[in-house]
């Protein structure tokens, strides 16, 4: 269905929008020890083409492993608790961001990175990816040699 305001549609992004009810995340994605990942918008759940978008929860005191999102980019909103995320600067020195509810944080591709949760709350971000699948390459640590390019 196209009409005047929106000819460049194709018939099903004109006519279908999806509801997921917060009860029905889906918990059978890509995990990094330390947090659990929830999917919500993805390809398999709504046939999202160019989008990913969920929850990652962190239990307090605790941290989650080494990873990077491949050439995905990442967008974080922080809902509730204080998570802290640790990533190293181009000059090899550790670098850590501490957040609050309300907090906005973006990952760029293949930059490695953890959650921390130093809090006594759970953690809970809402996570938006440039890819229709929830990138996961798990680290043995935070250094490693990045793609050029």
């Amino acid at each position: 269905m196209t009409d005047a305001f929106h000819p460049d549609l194709p018939p099903a992004a004109a006519s279908s929008v999806h509801h997921i009810p917060a009860g029905n995340l889906d918990a059978g994605t890509a995990q990094t020890g330390g947090m659990r990942r929830f999917a919500a918008v993805s390809g398999a759940s709504v046939g999202a083409e160019r989008l990913w978008m969920g929850q990652t929860h962190v239990a307090p005191a605790t941290s989650s492993g080494d990873h990077h999102h491949g050439d995905s980019e990442t967008a974080i909103y922080v809902v509730s608790g204080r998570p802290e995320f640790v990533f190293l600067r181009e000059d090899g020195a550790e670098e850590r961001i501490r957040t609050a509810p309300g907090d906005y944080v973006f990952i760029p591709p293949f930059v490695p990175h953890r959650e921390e949760n130093p809090d006594g709350e759970e953690a809970v971000v809402v996570i938006a990816r440039s890819t229709q699948e929830a990138i996961v390459v798990n680290l043995p640590a935070l250094y490693v040699h990045r793609p050029q390019g």
